[in-house]
This record gives C-alpha cells, sequence and structure tokens, in this order.
C-alpha cells in the first residue's frame, strides 16, 4: 500500500490556497532566484521564503530531520567546496582571481602534477550567496511534504495542464520514498526480531554492504512486486485509453488568483532586471573587502 508523508490539516493561510497556485508561486520563485549571483537580490527572495515558511507554521520538531539533513548538505558540502574550489562561479571566482586571503602550492610525488588552492574574498562571498540560494529553495520546498494534501496531488499537476498519465506518475513519485522508507522500516523490525542487530556491523564498507544484504534485497523486491501490483491495477482500469476524470474538484478563489498575479509579476520583473538591465551579477560588497583590509 502507497503511504505519503506527514501531512496534517493545520488551518493555516497557506493549506487555503489552491495547490495549483501555490505550485506556481513556487516555481515562479525558483527560475527567479536562480538567475541571480548578488546577494542583495538572493537576500530579498530568502526573506520572501521565510515569510512563506513562517505562513505554513511547521515546528522543528517536524522538520528536524530533514533541516539537519540540508544544513549539513548546504553548510558542509556546498559551502567548503565553494569556498575551496569556487566550482559553479562566475570566471572571477573559478579561476581565483582577485583578493587572495590564503594559498598553497604543492605538486604530487611521482607524477609531478602542480596543485594550486587558494581562499580568496570573492569565493567567500559567492559562497555564501550560494547558501543563500539553496536555502532559499529549501525553505520554498520543505513544507511541500508536511503541508500539501497527498489527496491533490494527481489532480493538481493534471489541472496545471500535464496529460493523466504524466500527472499520476508525478503523484506516485511524490509516494515513492514515503512508501520506500515505511517498507525499509518494517523489513528493519522484522530482522531484528529475528536476531539479526544491524547496529553492530562491522568491517570496511564493502563488508557492511554484504551485511546488509537482508535488508537491502527485500526492500528492493518488495518494491519492485509493488510497482506492478500498481500497474496490475492501473490497466484493469484502462486507464490510459480515454481522458479520465478527478474524483477531488479545485476551484480558485480571489486569493489564489492574487497569488497567481503575483508570481508572474515577480518572475517577469526578475527576467527583466536581469537580462533587460543587466543587474544581479556577481557583486562584491565594498565593506566585506574593507574588513579583510583591501
Amino acid at each position: 500500500m502507497l503511504v505519503s508523508w506527514r501531512y496534517r490539516e493545520r488551518d493555516t493561510f497557506i493549506q487555503k490556497l489552491d495547490p495549483r497556485a501555490r505550485w506556481i508561486f513556487l516555481l515562479a520563485v525558483l527560475f527567479a532566484v536562480i538567475q541571480f549571483w548578488d546577494l542583495r537580490f538572493l537576500l530579498f527572495f530568502f526573506g520572501l521564503s521565510l515569510a512563506y515558511y513562517a505562513l505554513c507554521r511547521l515546528t522543528w520538531q517536524e522538520t528536524r530531520r530533514i533541516w539537519t539533513f540540508v544544513l549539513v548538505l548546504v553548510v558542509v558540502i556546498i559551502g567548503i567546496n565553494t569556498i575551496l574550489t569556487g566550482r559553479g562561479g562566475p570566471t572571477e571566482v573559478l579561476r581565483g582571481m582577485g583578493h587572495v586571503l590564503w594559498e598553497s602550492r604543492w605538486t604530487v610525488p611521482g607524477v609531478g602534477w602542480g596543485i594550486r588552492l587558494n581562499i580568496t574574498v570573492e569565493k567567500l562571498v559567492f559562497a555564501v550567496a550560494q547558501m543563500v540560494r539553496m536555502l532559499t529553495i529549501a525553505i520554498l520546498f520543505i513544507p511541500v511534504a508536511y503541508t500539501f494534501n497527498p489527496n491533490h496531488y494527481g489532480v493538481t499537476f493534471r489541472r496545471l495542464g500535464l496529460p493523466d498519465r504524466l500527472a499520476f506518475s508525478v503523484d506516485l513519485a511524490f509516494r515513492f520514498v514515503p512508501t520506500l522508507a515505511r517498507d525499509f522500516s518494517i523489513t528493519l523490525d522484522a530482522q531484528r526480531a529475528r536476531g539479526y542487530e544491524v547496529e553492530k556491523l562491522r568491517g570496511g564498507p564493502i563488508a557492511q554492504i554484504r551485511k546488509l544484504a537482508p535488508l537491502i534485497v527485500p526492500v528492493t523486491i518488495n518494491a519492485i512486486v509493488g510497482a506492478e501490483d500498481i500497474i496490475n491495477a492501473m490497466d484493469l482500469r484502462c486507464f490510459g485509453l480515454r481522458r479520465r476524470t478527478w474524483i477531488h474538484e479545485l476551484r480558485y478563489a480571489p486569493r489564489d488568483y492574487a497569488l497567481i498575479a503575483f508570481s508572474v509579476v515577480l518572475l517577469a520583473a526578475s527576467i527583466l532586471v536581469r537580462v533587460q538591465w543587466g543587474l544581479g551579477g556577481f557583486w562584491v560588497p565594498p565593506l566585506v573587502l574593507r574588513w579583510f583590509g583591501f
């Protein structure tokens, strides 16, 4: 049986909005924020996403695990990698040119390859911009799992113009991860009841992967069997032969039209500012340069 994320009714303004309007807003902000490198613009979108998140009224207890993962990913992996390498940045960041704070050079023994590593003010500013951008996107999309009614997944994307098959595929995709987690938890409990002590796994990575076979194999097989059951159920109902109906009906309210209008204006303004006026490129605040003595 398919399961969904930990959704519950909260009687908030966000949950009263039509899910189509919410998706239009999320996608508009996403495509707007990825156009900018300038911290001044990114902080505007960051504040907008914080306001949206506050209206969702999520508690730390609900989102603690996912926020732990996101913060480790953004701060440790993206932040440190960007500071050291500048990957994904403009030319002045990627080449390590500009105001150098620390630099190191060494040669790989035996092959003679030279390695140059440095940290510049430009890389630090770019790392902050990258983290602000990633956190903005995370803040916007984390509430999706907790505030979108699972019964509206398919009909939402169908009413947004996707074909029935694609809309239903998106519905199943949203339910796949929590269903897989449920199956893994059940399998883990079953193996523990049989005396299999997962917490005491020892050895190298290969040895640990081999010892996890009693968990990985049943979960994988169960996922394949479950997919086959869904396919058979859809075939029995002649899914895809003609346009289908949906049990849930969605209707726009005035607040939904207002949110859609705001989303369209925001995206159009972002494109105009970035493409037509050329603003929003990489920018190093003069105050930061003065802090580091440049």
